[in-house]
């Protein structure tokens, strides 16, 4: 009988990744990202611990979205209070803030627990070719 294996921190080794949205498709984006960010690419995977990299994503921008969703797709948003309801369209997010389009997507993918919420913290996520992370020595993932 084999025994099941879960990861500790000793075996948990943490790379820094860099992807470029431009021109990728917002979902298969976001998906990809997610995986990486949970961890699921590694063959040390244990679902109730942290064992993923950090994400740093560029051009996010100039992400693609099929369709007409750029026009259609809606963002809800509620204060809480009577008639508090928000609605925004893809095409104003991206005006307004192009970043908060794809962190939106990939959060959506991860879990939603407080372990969800610390693999969130590994993404960040950069409207321009640029990024503040060149000390961490991120590695190109292609996607």
């Amino acid at each position: 009988m084999t025994r099941t294996y879960s990861a500790k921190k000793a075996d948990i080794t943490r790379k820094w990744y860099v992807v470029d949205a431009n021109g990728k498709t917002l979902g298969h984006l976001a998906a990809q990202v997610a995986i990486v960010l949970r961890g699921k690419h590694k063959p040390v995977f244990t679902p109730h611990v942290d064992t993923g990299d950090h994400v740093i994503v560029i051009n996010a921008e100039k992400v693609h979205l099929t369709g007409d969703k750029v026009r259609t797709k809606t963002y809800y948003r509620h204060s809480g209070y009577p008639g508090g309801l928000k609605a925004e369209t893809v095409r104003e997010v991206l005006n307004r803030k192009p970043a908060a389009v794809l962190e939106r997507a990939v959060k959506g993918m991860l879990p939603k627990t407080p372990l969800g919420k610390k693999m969130a913290r590994k993404l960040n996520v950069y409207a321009g070719p640029t990024h503040p992370h060149r000390a961490q020595r991120p590695e190109a993932l292609t996607i």
